[in-house]
């Protein structure tokens, strides 16, 4: 048995999965900022930090893959892309300040300023919105290399994640339509 059509629920139950949706998007992104705080990005040495950067991205992936299975497979996919889209597009961010954390520490001097953790969440997020106020900029071939994968990972988060994404929403509403029960992880 199929969920009802979001429109054809009360007002009441729309507003509880709405706040659902909602405060399971800021808890994700709350516990991906604060496990970025108390990360210790103190140590690594050599290529460690791209290598963990890499390894990120490619969790990142694996995540946005998940994420999208769980967006066709819910009865009400558009709630759960919010939630999807409030995962993803954190733990993108936080990747790449962690990643310029771990470069600035691993060779002092790669930005024109040494970077904290705020410091580089802040920049991260200046490149993500394509904003670049100049006052932090990458010095050293690593830190603009960096930077340049993150700014192309950055366009295609915008517009290739924002179409599969809506692939995944139209995807979940057929589904819907053809009145195929929900799979075992939907959530609603």
């Amino acid at each position: 048995m199929t969920a009802p059509h979001y429109r054809e629920l009360s007002p009441r139950r729309r507003r509880r999965l709405l706040l659902r949706s909602l405060v399971r998007s800021s808890v994700s992104t709350g516990v991906l900022v604060t496990v970025y705080y108390l990360a210790p990005l103190n140590s690594p040495r050599g290529g460690v930090p791209l290598v963990l950067l890499v390894l990120g991205l490619a969790v990142f992936a694996g995540l946005l893959a998940w994420q999208l299975r769980a967006i066709a497979r819910a009865p009400y996919p558009r709630l759960r892309a919010v939630e999807a889209v409030s995962l993803v597009l954190p733990l993108l961010l936080v990747l790449f300040a962690a990643a310029y954390i771990l470069i600035e520490r691993n060779a002092p001097g790669s930005y024109s300023e040494p970077l904290n953790h705020t410091d580089a969440l802040y920049f991260t997020v200046t490149v993500f919105a394509s904003v670049g106020f100049g006052d932090i900029v990458p010095v050293t071939a690593t830190a603009r290399l960096v930077t340049t994968v993150q700014m192309v990972i950055d366009l295609m988060a915008i517009g290739v994640i924002a179409k599969i994404v809506l692939g995944a929403v139209e995807t979940g509403l057929r589904r819907r339509e053809a009145g195929r029960p929900d799979g075992p992880d939907a959530l609603s």
